[in-house]
């Protein structure tokens, strides 16, 4: 029998509570979480710079048994 997983990324305009709070209402709870940068490329006359601009959080749910 396989647990059923899924995962929740924090929207941008979402606090990490609020993420929680959907996982639970899903009948989710968290097992993991993994964060991730995002990078965006700036370009400076002919030099071109590849920078972080903010970082994504997601979490890995797991269903919850009853």
């Amino acid at each position: 029998m396989s647990k059923k997983k899924l995962l929740f990324e924090v929207q941008e305009h979402e606090s990490i509570g609020d993420c929680l709070d959907r996982m639970k209402e899903a009948g989710y709870m968290p097992v993991r979480r993994m964060e991730k940068p995002v990078f965006e490329e700036k370009k400076d006359g002919g030099k071109t710079d590849v920078v972080p601009v903010r970082q994504t959080i997601v979490f890995e749910g797991k269903k919850i048994e009853e």
